[in-house]
C-alpha cells in the first residue's frame, strides 16, 4: 500500500507531504519514498503490473498552488522519472490504463477541465474533446464482459456533477451525445493587466429577454490561485444567482489556475494589483459587450481571497458597486498572520513571516483604507474557519458599523464556510 501524509515538525508552516509505502498486513514500518522532495507529493497509484508507482509532485516547498506534475517511480531500481515536468499545466487527478501505457488525467485549461491522455513512456499529452470539468477518476472492470471503462464525474456551469462512463480509448468522450444537449456559456477574453489575455464568463438570468436590463452579480473567486471556470459548485454557483434574476459576471484574473504556472504565480505579493486591474477591465468589457447588463446596478461578491478582494475594493473602487458581500475575507494581513492555522500560506504569498517583512503585509491591506469605504455590505463568516479566523469578519462589520454604513453580519457558529 502507499499513502500520502504530512509528518513533519512545524506543520503550520510546511506543505511537505510525503508518500509512504507500507505492507498491507502491517508487518513493517512505513517507508518514506519521497524524502528528497521537501515540497508536496501525493495521490500515489500503482501501475497495473505493480512495477511502477505514479504520483503527483510539486517542486517548491511551502507553496500550495505550485504546479502538480506526474512522477513515475520504478519500484525495483528506485529511480524516479518526471513525466510531465515540461507541461505547463497542474494535474488535479489521474488514473492508469489497464495496459500501463497511458495515464488519464484531469487538468485545468483556459477555464475548462478536460480529460488528457498522457503517454507513460514519453510524457506526450493530448486532450479529449470533452469541455466539461472532470473529477473522481477511477478505473474498474465492467461486469462479466471485462470491458474496461473509465468512471468519472462530469459537470458544467449548467448541470451538476454526475457519474459518467467511457470506453477506455486514448481520448474518451465522457459526455457522449449528452454534450450536444448542454447549453453553452461562451467565454470572453480581453486584454488585462500587462496587456495579457484574460478570460471571463457572462451568465444570463433564467428569464432572459434581450430588451430588458438585469442587475449584475460580480463574483470573485477564492484561492487566490483558483478559477471560476466551466464547473458546477454547491457554493458560489452562478446558477443560483441567475435563477434569482441576476446576470453573473466572473473573471479569471491574474493568479487563476489553468493558464500556465507563470500566470498563477503572478498574484503572489501583488494581491491588490494586477487582479484588481483585471477585474476592472473585465467588468467594463462585459458591460460594453452586453447592453442588457444594468451597469448602474452591480453588486460584487467574493469568498476567502475573494472576500479579501471585496474588502480591498471597498477602499480602492468605492464608487462602483451598489453593494458588497464579503465572505470569510481578510481585513488585516498583519493580524491574520498571527491567527491563521496555515502559516505557510501568508509566508509564501508575502515572502516570509510578518515580523521579517512587514512592508509586504501592509502593501495591500484593507484595514488601512476604511476611511474611503462607502458601499452597503453583507459580511458572512464561519466561526470554525481557522485559516481566515472569524475575527477578520467581525472587524469588517465593526468598521462598517462605526463608520455609519449599512451592514449586516451573518455568522455560522459550527461551520467553516470557506471559499
Amino acid at each position: 500500500m502507499a499513502f500520502s501524509v504530512r509528518a513533519t515538525a512545524g506543520e503550520a508552516w510546511s506543505t511537505n507531504f510525503d508518500i509512504y509505502a507500507v505492507a498491507a498486513d502491517g508487518s513493517a514500518q512505513p517507508k518514506n519514498l519521497t524524502a528528497d522532495n521537501k515540497a508536496w507529493d501525493g495521490q500515489p497509484a500503482f501501475s497495473p503490473d505493480g512495477s511502477q508507482l505514479a504520483y503527483l509532485a510539486m517542486d517548491r516547498p511551502g507553496f500550495e498552488a505550485d504546479r502538480f506534475h506526474l512522477v513515475l517511480l520504478n519500484l525495483q531500481s528506485g529511480a524516479t522519472r518526471a513525466l510531465t515536468q515540461h507541461w505547463d499545466r497542474s494535474i488535479n487527478g489521474f488514473a492508469w490504463s489497464r495496459d500501463g501505457k497511458t495515464l488519464f488525467a484531469s487538468a485545468d485549461h483556459l477555464g475548462q477541465r478536460p480529460l488528457w491522455a498522457i503517454d507513460a513512456a514519453s510524457g506526450r499529452h493530448r486532450p479529449s474533446p470533452a469541455r466539461a470539468r472532470l473529477r473522481a477518476l477511477a478505473w474498474h472492470l465492467e461486469g462479466v464482459l471485462h470491458r474496461q471503462q473509465l468512471k468519472l464525474s462530469c459537470g458544467s456551469l449548467f448541470h451538476q456533477f454526475h457519474r459518467r462512463q467511457a470506453r477506455a480509448t486514448d481520448a474518451p468522450e465522457p459526455n457522449g451525445a449528452r454534450a450536444t444537449q448542454i447549453r453553452r456559456i461562451p467565454q470572453f477574453t480581453f486584454p488585462g493587466a500587462n496587456n495579457e489575455n484574460v478570460f471571463g464568463y457572462v451568465v444570463k438570468p433564467v428569464d432572459f429577454k434581450p430588451d430588458r436590463k438585469y442587475p449584475v452579480a460580480f463574483l470573485i473567486h477564492g484561492g487566490p490561485q483558483g478559477s471560476f471556470g466551466n464547473a458546477w459548485s454547491w457554493r458560489w454557483n452562478p446558477q443560483a444567482f441567475a435563477g434569482a434574476g441576476f446576470a453573473v459576471v466572473m473573471i479569471d484574473f491574474h493568479g487563476s489556475t489553468g493558464y500556465g504556472q507563470a500566470f498563477t504565480d503572478s498574484i503572489s505579493g501583488d494581491w491588490g494589483g494586477k487582479p484588481l486591474e483585471d477585474l476592472k477591465l473585465g467588468l467594463d468589457e462585459a458591460l460594453k459587450a452586453n447592453p442588457w447588463l444594468d451597469r448602474e446596478n452591480v453588486c460584487a461578491l467574493g469568498g476567502s481571497y475573494g472576500g479579501f478582494m471585496i474588502n480591498w475594493i471597498a477602499g480602492q473602487w468605492p464608487d462602483r458597486f451598489k453593494c458588497l458581500v464579503s465572505h470569510d475575507g481578510i481585513f488585516d494581513n498583519r493580524t491574520m498572520y498571527y491567527s491563521t492555522e496555515e502559516l505557510w500560506f501568508p509566508e509564501h504569498e508575502f515572502s516570509g513571516p510578518e515580523y521579517q517583512n512587514p512592508a509586504a503585509y501592509a502593501r495591500f491591506n484593507p484595514i488601512d483604507h476604511v476611511a474611503k469605504w462607502k458601499a452597503p455590505t453583507l459580511v458572512i463568516h464561519g466561526q470554525q474557519d481557522y485559516r481566515v479566523p472569524d475575527s477578520q469578519g467581525l472587524s469588517v462589520f465593526t468598521a462598517l458599523q462605526r463608520a455609519g454604513f449599512r451592514a449586516s453580519f451573518c455568522t455560522f457558529p459550527t461551520r467553516t464556510i470557506g471559499s
